[in-house]
Parts: C-alpha cells; structure tokens; sequence
C-alpha cells in the first residue's frame, strides 16, 4: 500500500470527555475502510505533565511517545496509508504546551455525555476529579474552534445509542464524509490499535459490537460525587445547547426576534444569560404558580407608569402575605440594570415576577418558604402583539372569568389557567383571543386584556368586578374623557358586543388594538373606526410616559 505524506492524509479530531462511549465512536470510524485511527496519542504526554498517577503509568511511559509536540508533528500529523485518521482525545489531555498546529489543522468535533452517567462510570475504576473529566477543557476547546471560525459539530453519546445510524449519517455529513454502514457494527473483543490502558477501562466495549441502548434506567448516583456533579453540569449543558439531533438543532426553535436569543435575565439576585435564566425545582411559582407579576413596556428610554405597575406588585404581594420581599428601590435597580446590560431603550416588554420564594421542602404551606421571595425580570425585544394597524378578531369563550368569590383577580397573580384555556379556545377557533365571561354572561375581559366598545358615539367597558383593572385601561379611560367623549363603566352584554360600532381592546402585551369581529360577526363596517383612530399608539404611550416615566439611560445612572 502506498505511504501517504502527513499533509495528504485528512486528519478527524474528536474531543471528548471520559466514559462517553468514545472507544465506541473509535472503533465505529475503524470499520471504514477509508480510515485509520490513534487511540489517544497524547495520554502519555497528559501523565508526564500532570503527575495524575495511573498503575499502567510507567509502561506507558516506557512504550508511548510522551512528548506532546512529537505526538503532534510526528503521529497525528505523521505519514499514512489511508486517506482519513481519526484521532481520538480526552479533552483534558489538551495540555498548555501543546502546539497550535493541533487546533488548526483538520476536522474537529466534540462527543459528550451527561456528567450523572459519567461519574458513576469513571469511579468504578479511579476515582474521578474535574480536572481529568475535561467538561471545562471542553467548552474551552469549542470556544477556540469558534472564534477561528470552526464551529465543531457536537454529539451527546445517549443520542447515539439512541439513534446510532442517524447520529452518525449527521456527523459524517457535518466532517464532510460519506458514510458507511460499517460504521455500526464492529467484531466483539480487543482491538490491536487499542491504547495500554484498555484492559482497566475498555472492559464493556470489548464485549459490545455496536453501540447499544441506553439504560432504561440509571445506575444509582453516589451522593459523595454530587458536588463534583454540580461543577460539571453548566459545562455540559453549555455544550448540549448546540447537540445536533440527526443533523438537526435539537431543542432551539427560530425565534420571533433574533436578538432575544442572547438575553441577560434577573434572576434572583444576579444577572444572567437566557439558558441559564432559571429557578428552583423548590420555588413556590412552581410548586404552585405561587408568584405575582407585571408586563411592562418600554419606550424611548422611559417605562411606561413605572410607580403605578410597582404599587399593583406589592399590593398583590401584600395580598398574598408574601414575606420578605425586596424593596421597591431594589426592584427598580433590577430592572434598569437589565435594561441597560441588555441595551434596551425603545420597544421593549418586560415581564416583571415577583414569587413567594424557594421552599425548604416540597409541599403547600407557605411556612415552608424560609429563603425570601424570588425577584424576575424578563426584559425582551417585543412590538405590540397584535396587527393594530389590520384590527384583530375574537371568539367567546365558554370558560368563565374567575369570580372573587374564588380567586380575585385583582390581585395580579400568576396562578392563569382560566386564561390559558380561553386561550386554548381561542387558538382552536384561529382567533387572536378569547372574549371570557362573567358567572352571570355578561362580558369581562378577553383572555389577555380589558376590552372597550363604542355604541353611536359612546364609549364603554365593563365593570372590573372579574378582570383585573388595567393601567392601560385606566390611561385610555382618562384619554377618552380629555378627547370630550361620553364613558360609561357597566355591565355588558355579549350582543353589544356583536351590534357595537367599534370595539378595542387595551393591554400592556398589546397597547390598543382595534376589534375587527367578534364571533363571526363584523365589528361596525369592519375597519379600524373613528373613535379608535382619535387614540393612536403615540397618544396612548406619550403623555403619562413623560409624566411617569423613569428614565434610566441617562448618564449619571449609569455611572451610579
């Protein structure tokens, strides 16, 4: 067979964490009869460097190059007779004094594993440290990769057990590699490329000939290894952020606005980014939906009636006997500190939570919830939801409005399933939302906003006796006035919905957006009306957010 020169031969990288199934993954490329394979040329450099102590140490010392850069120059970049090497590499085994070269010639790509299948597996051979793991080395290895413009595929080994032929159908494709059926199937037993230490670690894929299902279920996780599971986890989950699944992106759907996928989020009492945005399992908004919010909307470097949102968040948390809850000055922070990492200052929607607080342990009572409230602030790139240059339409729903009698909805809780499944309804019907209806038929909201309705030349909204009293449609209410016209607050009864001239409806989410029909029937003559174009979006934002806004892009805030 003819040698082929170093340059000639297409060199395949995989970086890996330990006990991922990367002997599998080897032995998987050695099938291809375009490719040869090395078997972690540089673990004996690793051990010199590192002192880490192994009982097959000196023998591998004594028969394996251990200078790293030989390694480099000579063996993985060495002469050949196939037109493929596949390389595989522990992550950790990436030490400083390694030659550049290694990062900038040929293919990479990263196979990882979930650290609570990892650890287990490791320390039944040698007890596990987070150096040797590699999760940090890892994510440093594809940050480099990235930054040279090498974005390297990512494998989770479950999901290659799980799919093996289309997991590596996606790899080959991604390396730029036919594939081969080959590639999944392999003769039980050693292998003459194996590395010295097969026999202390390769004791299971000796008895494999492929790759074979996950567990149905885990082993049981050692509680003396759960602290070193919390140092791997973030790097893991980092890494799994951007797995392929059968040469598709798995779990990252294309946003509505591009920009909010790198989000900072309050959360807490910090600043993160969006994937790590997360609270407790324990935490009383999931325990129960236990938790207070407001929508918020942004603009021109002003919140819109900031004071008024945040006396409506206390007082449902007063309501709700919330205890320590964070000062309102602490909450302001929060908010202008996202706002401001984030760059936002025109058409944003915040979504401000304030929960009762993680729990000490799982269950109902609040005197369980000894840490204090949990403080959120979503802020996000967000227009107004609805087409309100266009109207929308909605539908009525058969769920009722929740009566004080059973849940206030003056108190702005999160607790929204009576909303949701309007909502439901409302989707069903291919409508933009869902009118609800109070226990005696008459109207109350829609599933998301208060809702008004013009009647020759009269304008009206129903009590708030089951919805929640808006401060958009307190700001409308106070527009409709200055504007000369007649307001009523009373009961209403669907028909007049039906037979209105216009009707709106008013909310944070939405700002004012015209109602075009209502059950299949046209509203007026099923155009934005007259009364709903006297109150434009800049006349409903601008006043009273120069009155009550605060500023928070100025200077001396943010050098404060």
């Amino acid at each position: 067979m003819v040698e082929l020169k170093g340059e000639e031969i297409e060199i395949i990288h995989l970086w890996s964490t330990p006990r991922s199934l990367s002997t599998s993954l080897l032995y998987s490329f050695a099938q291809r009869d375009d490719m040869e394979v090395l078997d972690e040329p540089l673990y004996p450099n690793f051990l010199r460097i590192t002192g880490v102590e192994r009982p097959y140490q000196e023998e591998l010392l004594s028969k394996m190059e251990s200078d790293g850069n030989k390694v480099v120059n000579e063996i993985i970049f060495g002469p050949g007779q196939k037109k493929y090497r596949f390389c595989k590499n522990m992550a950790s085994q990436r030490v400083l004094d390694l030659t550049n070269e290694l990062m900038k010639k040929g293919k990479h790509c990263i196979l990882i594993r979930n650290p609570l299948d990892v650890l287990p597996s490791f320390d039944k051979v040698s007890p596990p440290s987070f150096m040797e793991l590699g999760y940090a080395s890892l994510v440093n290895i594809y940050s480099e990769l990235c930054e040279q413009g090498k974005s390297p595929p990512i494998i989770d080994g479950t999901l290659l057990q799980e799919d093996p032929e289309g997991t590596l159908r996606g790899l080959c494709e991604d390396l730029g590699i036919p594939f081969q059926a080959a590639m999944l199937k392999w003769e039980a037993g050693p292998k003459a490329f194996d590395g010295l230490w097969a026999p202390y670690w390769y004791k299971s894929t000796h008895k494999s000939t492929g790759f074979e299902s996950p567990r149905k279920y885990p082993v049981q996780f050692p509680p003396t290894l759960y602290n070193l599971l919390e140092q791997c986890l973030p790097f893991y989950n980092m890494l799994r952020s951007h797995v392929k699944r059968s040469g598709i992106m798995s779990l990252r759907p294309e946003l509505p606005v591009p920009a909010n996928e790198k989000l900072l989020v309050w959360v807490g009492d910090e600043i993160v980014p969006r994937e790590s945005a997360k609270v407790s399992v324990l935490d009383s908004v999931v325990q129960g939906g236990d938790a207070v919010w407001e929508g918020l909307r942004v603009y021109n470097g002003k919140i819109f009636k900031l004071e008024e949102h945040l006396c409506r968040l206390f007082d449902s948390a007063k309501a709700l006997a919330f205890s320590n809850v964070p000062t309102r000055q602490q909450v302001k922070d929060a908010i202008f500190k996202t706002l401001i990492s984030n760059g936002m200052f025109d058409d944003v929607h915040i979504r401000l939570t304030l929960t009762r607080g993680k729990k000490e342990t799982s269950g109902m009572s609040p005197a369980l919830n000894l840490y204090g409230c949990t403080l959120i602030v979503l802020a996000e790139w967000k227009s107004p939801i609805y087409e309100n240059d266009k109207g929308i339409t909605l539908v009525t729903a058969t769920t009722r409005r929740n009566s004080p009698n059973n849940l206030d909805s003056k108190i702005h809780h999160n607790n929204l399933l009576n909303n949701i499944i309007a909502k439901i309804e409302g989707n069903n019907a291919n409508a933009d939302d869902a009118i609800m209806l109070d226990k005696d038929g008459y109207v109350s909201e829609t599933n998301a906003s208060n809702i008004f309705l013009v009647r020759k030349g009269r304008v009206a909204t129903p009590h708030a006796d089951y919805c929640l009293p808006g401060i958009t449609r307190a700001t409308v209410m106070d527009l409709v006035i200055k504007e000369g016209l007649f307001l009523q607050e009373r009961r209403i009864s669907l028909s007049e919905f039906h037979t209105s001239d216009e009707a709106w409806t008013v909310g944070t989410i939405g700002e004012l957006s015209p109602v075009v029909k209502i059950d299949g029937r046209t509203v007026g003559d099923g155009c934005i009306g007259p009364l709903r174009t006297k109150l434009p979006r800049c006349a409903v934002k601008q006043p009273l957010a120069n009155l009550c806004g605060n500023h928070y892009s100025g200077e001396s805030l943010i050098r404060g």
